[in-house]
């Protein structure tokens, strides 16, 4: 089954969230392998998807706009991160676990680029 981290308050992000459990449809419209950026919360709306590490995202409206964020990678973990060239402020979201509302972060409406990691990557 898959998991969310929800967010209760600004500081549960940065502290890596409080897990929940979420439906398996909660953010099925992000593409397997894929780690995904809504620019509504609860993952609502049409994804942003992208599969591999990215340098700058700040081209993409949904990521520039980014409200929740979703990762249903197939094998890793991924490092969202506030500024371009991994920069800034590093969010660090494990496999099929998502941010339902990243308000207050420093990733809301600037999650401009993104790292996957794990064993496996």
């Amino acid at each position: 089954m898959k998991k969310a981290i929800a967010l209760l308050a600004p500081l549960a992000l940065a502290a890596s969230g409080v897990a929940a459990t979420a439906s398996p449809a909660a953010a099925s419209a992000c593409p397997e392998g894929a780690t995904c950026a809504y620019t509504s919360p609860n993952w609502a709306g049409s994804p942003g998807p992208v599969w591999q590490n990215n340098t700058n995202l700040s081209g993409y409206a949904k990521w520039r706009g980014a409200e929740s964020i979703y990762n249903n990678g197939t094998y890793c973990n991924v490092y969202i991160y506030s500024g371009t060239n991994y920069t800034g402020t590093r969010y660090p979201l494990n496999l099929n676990t998502g941010w339902k509302s990243i308000a207050g972060s420093q990733i809301w409406h600037h999650a401009y680029s993104n790292k996957w990691y794990g064993s496996r990557c």
